[in-house]
């Protein structure tokens, strides 16, 4: 994810991320097997200001795996967000020349948009033209909330698919709202209707290779969320695979997961399937309170202290 402070804007900023992600992996209590397997693949934050040079130098470098679009204002971190689509054409017909795909949140900024139709207008106008402009530009419409943007991207070809969280496959607005704000099922794009939910549910367990795994999984320190302004994002890293078989269970498509889980994903960005594997077992977890976190704080899990029915076995 680029959406930094200061955001990852060209691949001297990509290389320099990635540096201290290894450098943090390093002093991490994992086994070395793991260290020495984890690649880190990384994104440029797609500006006003990007370049067809930089798109280049991206392509080129061996370590970019795609541009990320978040339309200002969108989300968390941004402000730097393209403003202007049509004044970046240029940039997307070098993103297509050189098979660099366009990674999107896909969101209108409009104030007079209703929040929870954001992503529909988004599809409806913004989506639409781009892959009418640039018709073999690869694109990833990544944690989509909603039954049009799931039919959008099956109406497509093989070069457009989208990722989905475990929150929009288990949850639904009403989760966030009755009874009380959550804030910790506070994201963006925000939870959507139940039938949203279940179009969700239905595409991603389908087995269609358009559809793959997309945690979004946000950090954000617990007072960060739990305050008058909470931070947008669910954190899910350490539990997303238990959560997303809890989702696939619950239709009984568990047979479906790893496919989701572990093949379409590198297919589509033509990266080698990971020859190491996690087992799933059908034994109870529970996810933890809290972690601790930078500088004596904590950070709060999604579902943090209850149960799920899904686990890692662990030798």
């Amino acid at each position: 994810m680029p959406n930094l402070v200061p955001p990852v804007k060209n691949t001297s900023d990509a290389l320099a991320y990635r540096e201290r992600i290894l450098q943090a992996l390093q002093q991490a209590d994992i086994e070395e097997r793991y260290k020495q397997s984890f690649d880190p693949r990384m994104t440029l934050y797609l500006t006003d200001t990007t370049t067809v040079a930089d798109i280049q130098q991206a392509a080129e470098s061996g370590i970019v795996q795609a541009v990320k679009l978040y339309p200002a204002g969108a989300t968390t971190n941004s402000a730097d967000g393209v403003t202007n689509l049509s004044a970046r054409n240029d940039v997307f017909e070098a993103m297509q020349k050189h098979g660099l795909p366009l990674l999107i949140h896909g969101e209108v900024t409009d104030s007079h948009v209703d929040i929870f139709d954001r992503e529909k207008q988004f599809v409806d106008t913004t989506l639409n033209n781009l892959v009418t402009q640039f018709p073999e530009l690869k694109i990833v419409v990544e944690h989509i909330t909603t039954g049009d943007a799931a039919d959008f991207v099956l109406s497509q070809g093989e070069h457009v698919a989208a990722t989905i969280t475990p929150q929009h496959l288990l949850f639904n607005r009403n989760h966030l709202l009755v009874g009380g704000v959550k804030p910790h099922f506070y994201c963006l794009p925000i939870l959507k209707r139940q039938q949203h939910q279940q179009v969700l549910l239905d595409v991603a367990t389908s087995g269609n290779p358009k559809f793959f795994l997309g945690t979004d999984s946000a950090p954000h320190a617990t007072h960060t969320k739990e305050n008058a302004c909470g931070c947008a994002g669910c954190y899910s890293a350490s539990i997303a695979l238990p959560l997303y078989a809890t989702a696939f269970d619950s239709v009984g498509k568990i047979d479906r997961l790893e496919g989701f889980a572990s093949q379409f994903g590198a297919q589509f960005y033509g990266l080698p399937v990971n020859e190491e594997c996690i087992t799933l077992v059908n034994e109870p977890m529970q996810v933890p309170d809290s972690y601790a976190y930078m500088d004596q704080k904590t950070l709060t899990p999604l579902m943090a202290g209850e149960t799920l029915p899904w686990s890692i076995k662990h030798d």
